[in-house]
């Protein structure tokens, strides 16, 4: 795995990390938690933008984006007890195996 790949990923961690993260802010009225989460959007982007470099952005962003609702959809089951029913939970895979597709069939990226 290249070094852009791995940016995208850590980057979609922290996709992750701010979606939940709002949950806590309370509107923004939170100051510990609303600083984390922007923290997190910035770095998120800023990790985005490095990966860019090199990776197609229509596959780069659609990884980014799709890391983030998997991770943020499973979160919101553990954390916050959303539902598990099966449809949901079937989509969620639709999600990760596009993302899958679309790293196993994007262009070699430079890096």
């Amino acid at each position: 795995m290249s070094a852009s790949w791995l940016c995208l990923i850590i980057a979609g961690c922290f996709e992750v990390a701010w979606a939940l993260g709002i949950k806590y802010t309370d509107g923004f009225s939170r100051p510990v938690p609303s600083v984390m989460t922007v923290g997190a959007m910035i770095v998120s982007v800023w990790l985005l933008a490095i990966a860019l470099k090199s990776i197609p952005v229509g596959t780069g962003y659609a990884v980014w984006v799709g890391i983030g609702a998997v991770g943020a959809a499973i979160g919101g089951v553990i954390l916050f007890g959303e539902s598990r029913s099966l449809p949901r939970i079937a989509c969620i895979l639709l999600i990760v195996a596009g993302v899958v597709g679309l790293k196993l069939f994007s262009e070699p990226d430079a890096a």
